[in-house]
């Protein structure tokens, strides 16, 4: 039996894949604007960041989950940190040749490394310990997640989009150079730590032998599980909610009748949204100990409608609050979420696990809606499709969690 000591080191390591990998992609609310001003695009043409990058969550989701079982988690991490750290290497002749195509195929290649990363750590983190705790143990690390999401907003205003609007094509290229090859560095370091490292072994755990041992009777693969499937619609909403109001949160507070800020200055506010997040998990991580998961899921879906739909109607910095608050409301929902759809799997866990990371692809589609219907009817009015999101994750939280269960 692997001591309690070596399971809190392991969450240590295992959070520090969760601050990078949200760093990297908190960096990608910074690249829309960025390239929606390098090359004069429209949103539609800027959400293909959010749609290359999440969907390698779909296209890559199963192969990952074979790369898991072939070479075992921790090479998984390893190859995963490896691919992140080409992917971001990548930005540098993307930015020399100015050529957008080239700039996806990084996106796609890192959002790759991210997925080995996910498909592993998610489910680790979630059986490292009691099960009844999992869904505050997972609440923790995407606390540390939410600090990385803080963080990087800041980080890419300054060194992506400070004074971007009167630079030339060549210079706002360059700005990505010392950003992504930094990262890169900093990514390919990682990886070494993590391949001379031991980490307790999966199937050794004792919360995955407890999980292995329930019974579950007329159930042959994991489309078999009513709630699971369900859930895996939820995380798609949630992903897609969360990434597309990050997206265009910045030209959304560069609007006249919202706040009419500079892109440097709206950049900061997306620090405030990912706080909210980052605040709210730790809150969310001691207040699961007492509430149950899908109550506090359904309150924080219901005050995010509450929040979209006063963004929508309302001007100034009232809406523009109201939709930077969201942040707070998404904190609890991807932890509580996984750990409604994954629970009572039994041997299927893993596979569950695959398939909620591959509902991660919402975070690619919902933006790619968004910045159509900003193009056409307004970015103000756009927000309404993330209404959508949150109803389904208000059904799910009071009556989906539990069909066929």
């Amino acid at each position: 039996m692997i001591k309690k000591t070596s399971y809190q080191t392991a969450f240590i390591f295992l959070v520090s894949l969760f601050f990078m990998w949200a760093f990297l992609t908190a960096l990608n609310d910074i690249l829309v604007p960025f390239v929606k001003e390098l090359f004069e695009f429209g949103y539609t043409e800027a959400a293909l960041i959010q749609f290359c990058f999440f969907g390698a969550f779909f296209i890559m989701g199963y192969p990952a989950s074979v790369i898991l079982d072939k070479y075992g988690y921790k090479t998984g991490i390893v190859i995963g940190l490896t691919l992140m750290g080409i992917g971001a290497l990548l930005f540098y002749p993307a930015s020399v040749m100015v050529y957008y195509p080239l700039f996806l195929g990084a996106l796609f290649v890192l959002a790759t490394g991210v997925t080995i990363l996910q498909v592993a750590a998610n489910p680790y983190v979630a059986v490292l310990g009691p099960p009844e705790t999992a869904a505050s143990r997972l609440n923790l690390a995407q606390g540390v997640n939410s600090m990385a999401k803080v963080i990087a907003p800041v980080f890419g205003g300054v060194l992506i989009l400070s004074g971007i609007e009167v630079l030339s094509k060549e210079q706002q290229a360059e700005a990505v150079q010392m950003p992504y090859v930094g990262l890169a560095i900093a990514l390919f370091l990682l990886a070494s730590i993590f391949a001379f490292i031991t980490l307790p072994n999966l199937r050794d755990l004792d919360s995955v032998k407890e999980s292995n041992k329930i019974v579950v009777k007329d159930k042959n693969s994991i489309f078999d599980f009513p709630y699971l499937l369900l859930g895996a619609g939820a995380i798609f909403m949630y992903v897609g909610a969360e990434v597309t109001i990050a997206s265009f949160m910045v030209n959304f507070l560069g609007e006249e009748s919202i706040a009419g800020l500079d892109s440097k200055s709206a950049s900061k506010y997306l620090s405030f949204y990912w706080g909210g997040l980052m605040v709210g998990r730790f809150i969310g991580a001691a207040v699961l100990q007492k509430m149950k998961s899908q109550t506090l899921l359904a309150i924080m879906a219901v005050v995010a409608i509450i929040f979209l739909i006063t963004g929508i109607t309302m001007t100034g910095w009232t809406a523009g609050w109201a939709i930077i608050l969201i942040g707070f409301c998404n904190s609890i929902m991807w932890s509580n979420i996984f750990t409604l759809s994954i629970d009572g799997l039994g041997k299927f866990t893993s596979k569950g696990s695959g398939l909620l990371v591959m509902a991660i692809v919402g975070g690619a589609f919902v933006p790619l809606l968004h910045g159509y219907l900003a193009d056409k009817i307004g970015l103000q009015s756009s927000y309404s499709v993330a209404i959508f999101c949150y109803a389904y994750i208000l059904f799910y939280a009071t009556n989906g969690y539990k069909i066929g269960k």
